[in-house]
């Protein structure tokens, strides 16, 4: 291994965690701090890779490829991409999706606009929105010092499920690869499958 890069690796031995998620995300600031609330939470840990490489849904792919080259996954653990609708087209978030579709483990969800429009659902039911800005006026409603990082402790896991909940009635029925119009996120998902992990007993 060449000096001075580095790779998470396990320590030998038991676990403190049941299950390792690993996320691939466009943001360096916003994802990893929300996701950070969810290590609290014993049976998981949520490992985001934000680094090396651009943002555009291509790096985002080959960080977690690169990631999954060089450590294995056990059968527990779930690899997951994490992008927003942006401007990216039709062809590059195919491309995303299909690698979602080649193990059980893997997964990819998306929010239309973007992020902040899942952050938004921990708040209201998020109606109306039709653009990045009216998402970015709307969450300062309730975040007034937002500026692309969070507060965590103004997140509670009881707004995160009143958020899945909102995100699954605006999903109804479930779409099949993700939202194709403008206030739409399949982060629920993911965050459900946190959630789901059992606690190690």
């Amino acid at each position: 291994m060449p000096r001075g890069r580095r790779h998470f690796r396990r320590v030998p031995g038991r676990r403190s965690y049941r299950s390792l998620f690993v996320l691939a995300v466009e943001g360096t600031r916003t994802e990893p701090q929300y996701f950070s609330i969810f290590n609290v939470k014993r049976p998981v840990h949520v490992k985001v890779l934000t680094q090396p490489g651009g943002t555009d849904p291509f790096h985002v792919l080959k960080r977690m490829e690169r990631y999954l080259s060089q450590e294995r996954l056990k059968a527990s653990d779930q690899a997951w991409l994490v992008v927003d609708k942006d401007h990216w087209t039709d062809e590059q978030l195919t491309r995303l999706h299909s690698w979602a579709q080649k193990h059980q483990s893997y997964g990819f969800v998306l929010s239309n606009p973007n992020f902040e429009y899942w952050l938004l659902l921990h708040f209201e039911e998020g109606n109306g929105i039709s653009s990045s800005q009216d998402c970015a006026d709307r969450i300062k409603q309730h975040l007034p010092h937002y500026k692309k990082t969070i507060d965590t402790s103004k997140i509670s896991f009881e707004q995160i499920g009143n958020a899945i909940q909102r995100a699954k009635r605006h999903d109804t029925p479930p779409c099949e690869d993700w939202p194709r119009k403008p206030g739409g996120t399949t982060v629920y998902s993911l965050v459900e499958s946190i959630l789901e992990v059992p606690d190690s007993g």
